[in-house]
């Protein structure tokens, strides 16, 4: 072939650091978009963003050339910059929980992202991001796997 094709869509869920509520809902649409346009000038798409106080939900599209942890790289370090230029005391956790999703599942996945609010009326994060890393499978130790 002469051209590379690819089709990487991530849902990416990280949390604020220690879990704390710093994204108040004022501040959310500002620093989804914010986050929007992070990922257009590094080369990668943000298709929907959406979260809480807490924590934040991405559906990313990444191209061939692009690793997944430098697009989080990117989002998490100008966020948080722009945060604390704005005024606000913020940090990032360490780490995220990052799931691949299939193009039939992509309208299913930007809803879910895009109900947020209603979804954790419901649901807490750590029993929601619980059940993402059993539903695709991965290990985790109980001990470490919310800090």
């Amino acid at each position: 072939m002469s051209h590379t094709y690819s089709s990487n869509r991530v849902h990416v869920i990280f949390s604020t650091k220690g879990r704390v509520d710093a994204i108040s809902e004022a501040l959310q649409p500002k620093l989804w978009a914010y986050m929007a346009g992070i990922a257009k000038k590094q080369g990668f798409q943000a298709v929907a963003i959406g979260g809480m106080p807490d924590h934040v939900h991405v559906l990313l599209l990444l191209p061939a050339i692009m690793p997944l942890a430098k697009a989080l790289q990117y989002l998490k370090g100008s966020s948080s910059k722009w945060l604390h230029e704005n005024g606000v005391n913020f940090s990032w956790q360490e780490g995220y929980g990052a799931f691949s999703v299939s193009a039939s599942q992509t309208a299913g996945v930007i809803s879910y992202i895009k109900n947020q609010k209603a979804h954790h009326a419901k649901r807490s994060f750590e029993g929601e991001f619980l059940d993402f890393l059993r539903k695709y499978d991965v290990r985790y130790d109980p001990k470490y796997v919310l800090g």
